[in-house]
């Protein structure tokens, strides 16, 4: 289980770096997050439950998806993949195998506000219109996965 937690760190770290640094990242890491978080997800859990939570997950992703997608269509009149990029998606897709539902979704919308208060913060004087957003949700995730790991947070995988 350590060996999982250790490429888990290492992935996350590498979209992290990539994401700010160069604003693209290796398609590889992705999986790598997805089979080593919704592997401890999956040991933490029943297997049916776990086949169901990531069902669940998958919906609440997909319609968020399907809500920004026509969002940028009709209000903003532009191309999805200017807005969103296909880093965020993945991302967004491999976390989904991550978390119980409820911890899901809480982890998912306080990343989501953590990577926008970040964007501001940072990106203060500058007038900078992309966001590094899976670096950023990266990062976060990074902190709640630690933080669970030193006990600071009590479960992940059972609310």
């Amino acid at each position: 289980m350590a060996i999982l937690k250790i490429i888990l760190m290492i992935a996350l770290s590498g979209i992290l770096y990539q994401d700010i640094k160069e604003r693209q990242v290796y398609w590889f890491l992705f999986p790598i997050v997805g089979i080593s978080a919704g592997l401890l997800f999956y040991l933490n859990t029943l297997p049916e439950l776990f086949l169901l939570t990531v069902s669940i997950n998958l919906i609440l992703v997909t319609l968020i998806l399907a809500i920004l997608f026509a969002y940028v269509k009709v209000r903003m009149r532009s191309k999805f993949k200017d807005v969103f990029g296909v880093g965020d998606l993945l991302l967004f897709l491999m976390l989904c195998f991550s978390f119980s539902n409820i911890s899901f979704y809480i982890i998912f919308i306080s990343g989501l506000i953590f990577s926008l208060v970040l964007h501001l913060i940072i990106n203060k004087n500058r007038k900078e219109n992309d966001v590094p957003l899976a670096g950023y949700m990266s990062g976060f995730f990074m902190l709640t996965f630690l933080s669970f790991w030193l006990g600071i947070i009590d479960n992940l995988y059972s609310l």
